[in-house]
């Protein structure tokens, strides 16, 4: 559990630099440039997910916490296609979800750590979800904060842009669903 704990605490905290310390941030990237930060930034993520992706997989062994009822397989699937749409449509131009939303990818992974929070039973899934779900939600008000205060506009979406993420975002859930999931995580999701 500590090699999830010591991944988690570096992945999300690189991604909680604009909650916790954004001055700093915006300081860092003007004293080395945007694309050396960008690039050290990359590589500590990196290795966080790493770390975590490892630990998690050593914390996979523990004991199921509860029983899960068979139907939350269903619901878990239900709930990680709008998941996937959401985060593709982040980064496609001109969607309505971006539009609506401001940040759709925070949006997608609240939306993936509860689906697989409410299917998974064993302590490190509690703890890796969990403390997703907790920061994407953070993040999420943190940064419809920063919209409000900077008066950011996003613009209007248009539908060919919606399908375009609709259609990207169906296919990599389905392409995930039924065979990367089980390829990367171990784990088939219907079956």
């Amino acid at each position: 559990m500590t090699l999830l704990i010591l991944g988690l605490a570096v992945f999300i905290g690189t991604h909680s630099l604009r909650i916790v310390a954004d001055d700093w941030r915006a300081k860092q990237i003007a004293d080395i440039g945007e694309n050396r930060w960008k690039g050290l930034f990359a590589l500590i993520a990196l290795a966080g997910f790493v770390v975590m992706a490892w630990g998690y997989g050593l914390a996979r062994t523990g004991p199921d916490l509860w029983a899960e009822p068979l139907w939350v397989r269903h619901i878990t699937a239900l709930l990680t296609m709008p998941a996937f749409v959401l985060v593709v449509a982040a980064y496609v131009p001109r969607n309505h979800m971006k539009a609506a939303i401001g940040h759709p990818m925070l949006a997608g992974v609240k939306l993936w750590a509860f689906a697989h929070l409410i299917a998974n039973t064993r302590p490190g899934d509690i703890l890796l979800f969990g403390t997703f779900l907790v920061w994407a939600t953070i993040a999420f008000v943190a940064s419809r904060r920063r919209d409000r205060r900077n008066r950011t506009r996003y613009p209007p979406g248009e539908l060919s842009r919606d399908v375009l993420a609709a259609t990207v975002g169906l296919i990599a859930w389905a392409a995930f669903a039924f065979y990367g999931h089980e390829r990367l995580i171990g784990v088939r999701p219907f079956g």
